[in-house]
């Protein structure tokens, strides 16, 4: 993340600034310092689109796996209705739907599982990003005060 290496950045200024005797102080390039956390400014947006589209991603994966479930239970019912008209196997047809009807179902709930299951690891993941950079950023604005 393009983020965390100019908090690195920012972090190495504050670590190679010249430290002021007796002090907790240290002098550092105030212009290089501002700079970098202009970028990280300009960068935070990115990280926020980054967040909607898993968003949206995760819609369209549930949208998806939605419209899979119901085009398996459609054909389902399509086949039940074309075997009640064979009146020899009606029993055949009804025991073959229900066995059909109830994969679907699984094979729906699991890709719900899945997709949700893979969002939330994407989101996990870019919580505890964001997490880190706050932290950063509390810790260098931290260092700027003194």
């Amino acid at each position: 993340m393009k983020i965390i290496s100019l908090l690195n950045e920012l972090e190495r200024i504050f670590n190679e600034g010249s430290h002021v005797p007796f002090s907790s102080r240290t002098l550092v390039n105030t212009d290089e310092g501002l700079e970098i956390i202009h970028e990280i400014m300009q960068s935070l947006p990115e990280e926020i689109k980054k967040a909607q589209w898993i968003k949206d991603e995760r819609k369209r994966i549930l949208l998806e796996a939605q419209k899979e479930s119901e085009k398996i239970l459609n054909d389902a019912e399509t086949k039940i209705r074309a075997m009640v008209d064979e009146n020899q196997i009606t029993q055949s047809a009804y025991a073959e739907a229900r066995e059909i009807r109830k994969k679907a179902e699984e094979v729906s709930k699991e890709i719900r599982r899945s997709t949700n299951e893979y969002a939330d690891s994407i989101l996990k993941n870019l919580q505890s990003e964001l997490k880190e950079l706050n932290e950063t950023i509390e810790k260098n604005r931290k260092q700027l005060r003194g």
